[in-house]
């Protein structure tokens, strides 16, 4: 197929999403043509494709061959980055329409906004399909299992070139405004089709944005248009608030400030949202709390494998104002008959805070989080424990905590693979790759006659029974008797 017939088909795209107009068309076609160091160009004569994946890869082949750029992932996605990045519109006409809609409703502003992100292919809506996603039916509802495959791994090629590559700070990380149309090099993707969205958070200027790899609907990144680190404290709870005041139909969270329980992004502070239900805002409240002096403020521990207490009320303020002071006593409460450390020699306790609303109520959820080491455990006490690391060795970051699991990519093959060995009667402890698996294996086996009809389905639904483990681990009260009277004395002492 001639290079003019992906050049057209993707003209032709870019005017059907309204990236461009016809009014544009020449301008568009002129962007093209230079980026692909065309000096000739006669409109195709061929059938015009209409899917963008294979527009975009037509002319990476052409790229490619042409020497215009290497055949590897990352320089790939640099180089249609810059192809979509010459048909995105600029950044005040993006303003312009998201501020239009935005007054005449909250949502049909971040509708559009979300579409347009998939658009320009700042969102590869072809990637995400790839992801694996299932449900496992948990004691605490049905909380949600992917396997994120839509953020390729870098390649060879790109991980030598970044190690030779000059060091830069800029953009002084992932989230700073500065990335918005920046080309990319090897080890700092593409933004040439990004596009950022000012807000205002608590009369502050911070920056709305959709994350590229789509964890879960309409997924989105609030941040601090400065860089500033992250850290919770009552203004983060007001900022969570305000931003679910301006935009209620979406919810909010922050990652924790500290490591082992904090997010992967901490020099820069942000949130993460979306308009999406996670099973945690399903889970009820199995036993209320009082706070005296804020009667006002419905309180409760929910009922989930994490520690949490839920506050719900009409005055966000006064919801900031009794947050604040459960972290100020957690940041300093140790109990050592449960584990809990908050301090030798540095800090230990810290709140995954996480903001909805409820109708015309403001909701807040507080998760207790302690990454406390120890010797049997040195990852972190409250930690996916070595016996599920086959499974979930990571930290457990904001989304996992409202029963999300976000698992590392490798396992898509591998859980296939293992289905297939326990059919075929394999030594699993004698794969080099699968070994991991052996000692899960073996009890699984114990429970169940495997088929080849059967056996997948088991491997799935027992990772999510693994996760929702993780989730346990992670959880500094447990839901035992004992946990749940060490709970009491942490929501009496917010009293004393």
């Amino acid at each position: 197929m001639k290079i003019e017939t992906y050049i057209d088909s993707l003209l032709a795209y870019a005017m059907n999403c309204g990236l461009t107009e016809p009014e544009d068309h020449i301008v568009a076609t002129n962007r093209i043509l230079d980026l692909l160091r065309l000096d000739d160009y006669t409109p195709s004569d061929e059938l015009l494709i209409d899917d963008l994946e294979e527009i975009l890869k037509g002319i990476l082949d052409y790229a490619v061959a042409k020497g215009l750029c290497d055949d590897g992932i990352t320089a790939k996605d640099i180089f249609d980055t810059r192809i979509m990045g010459a048909l995105t519109p600029m950044p005040r006409e993006v303003i312009a329409t998201f501020r239009a809609l935005y007054e005449q409703s909250p949502e049909m502003a971040t509708d559009w906004y979300y579409q347009f992100s998939c658009d320009t292919d700042y969102i590869r809506r072809y990637r995400i399909k790839k992801d694996m996603r299932w449900k496992y039916a948990s004691d605490y509802g049905d909380i949600d299992i992917t396997i994120n495959l839509s953020k390729p791994e870098k390649d060879p090629k790109a991980i030598a070139a970044a190690k030779n590559a000059p060091q830069t700070a800029y953009p002084k990380c992932q989230l700073c405004i500065e990335n918005e149309g920046y080309a990319g090099r090897m080890n700092h993707p593409a933004r040439s089709n990004h596009r950022i969205v000012p807000i205002e958070v608590c009369s502050e200027d911070w920056r709305l944005q959709y994350s590229p790899y789509v964890y879960y609907n309409e997924h989105c990144i609030v941040f601090n248009a400065k860089h500033t680190p992250m850290k919770i404290d009552k203004s983060a709870f007001e900022k969570l608030l305000s931003f679910v005041g301006a935009f209620p139909h979406y919810f909010v969270g922050s990652n924790a400030d500290l490591p082992i329980v904090g997010g992967s992004i901490l020099s820069h502070e942000h949130f993460q949202g979306g308009h999406y239900e996670f099973a945690m805002e399903r889970a009820e409240v199995v036993e209320e709390l009082t706070f005296t002096g804020f009667e006002d403020v419905h309180a409760g521990i929910v009922n989930w494998p994490m520690s949490v207490i839920r506050l719900r009320g009409a005055d966000p303020a006064r919801i900031a104002d009794l947050a604040d002071k459960i972290l100020n006593l957690w940041r300093g409460y140790s109990d050592e008959s449960v584990g809990v450390i908050a301090f030798d020699g540095e800090p230990h306790n810290t709140i995954t805070p996480i903001a909805r609303r409820r109708g015309s109520d403001y909701e807040l959820d507080l998760v207790l989080r302690c990454n406390i080491t120890s010797e049997e455990h040195p990852l972190g006490v409250f930690h996916p424990h070595a016996d599920k690391h086959n499974i979930k060795k990571e930290n457990i970051g904001l989304i996992e905590v409202m029963g999300l699991a976000v698992l590392p990519s490798r396992l898509k093959g591998e859980l296939h693979d293992l289905a297939e060995a326990i059919v075929a009667g394999k030594d699993i402890a004698a794969d080099e790759v699968l070994s991991k698996h052996a000692a899960w294996v073996e009890k699984l086996q114990k429970q169940y006659t495997f088929t080849a009809e059967n056996a997948l389905d088991i491997i799935l639904q027992e990772t999510g029974k693994v996760f929702s483990a993780v989730l346990e681990d992670a959880g500094v009260y447990k839901n035992t008797a004992e946990g749940r009277e060490a709970f009491r004395r942490f929501a009496a002492a917010v009293n004393a």
